[in-house]
């Protein structure tokens, strides 16, 4: 890696420390608030696709030799960055069983 690659990298570093600490201390403000919190979370996903589609993916080598290195460094630093989703039934197990919903009866159509 020469100098001034270096150079950016430690630079980027420090922009992404101070990012990560703004985006952790907006939802530890918003901690409580289900809504505010929600939107934080579509505005990282919606960052993430942004990045992905129209910077990533514009910018990934045309050569095996380049890409064998992005590669190695993907799988060397942890492997490919993903936004994991909640899934509705973590959401209803903070529910009381008091609270729980009904389950919605089905409509059937009796043919004789």
């Amino acid at each position: 890696m020469n100098r001034d690659t270096d150079l950016d990298s430690k630079d980027l570093q420090v922009k992404l420390q101070a990012i990560t600490a703004d985006i952790l201390a907006i939802a530890h403000s918003h901690q409580g608030n289900p809504l505010a919190l929600l939107a934080l979370l579509r505005a990282l996903e919606h960052s993430h696709r942004e990045i992905r589609e129209n910077l990533f993916q514009a910018s990934l080598p045309d050569s095996r030799q380049v890409l064998y290195g992005l590669l190695k460094d993907i799988e060397e630093s942890g492997g490919w960055p993903y936004i994991d989703r909640m899934k509705l039934q973590l959401l209803l197990c903070n529910l009381p069983e008091s609270e729980s919903i009904p389950p919605t009866p089905v409509q059937t159509s009796e043919h004789f």
